[in-house]
């Protein structure tokens, strides 16, 4: 149990860079997608 601190520090800095990369990501998508025109969505 001497390490668990690293252990849970570890946890939270990996699950916090993925998810800060998730929002920006998620960010940018949503800019780009409202600079494109609707002849070019194809999801919609």
């Amino acid at each position: 149990m001497k390490d668990a601190g690293f252990i849970f520090g570890s946890y939270i800095v990996t699950l916090g860079a993925i998810s800060m990369f998730a929002f920006l990501t998620l960010r940018r998508a949503k800019k780009s997608s409202q600079l494109a025109t609707d002849k070019d969505k194809t999801w919609l």
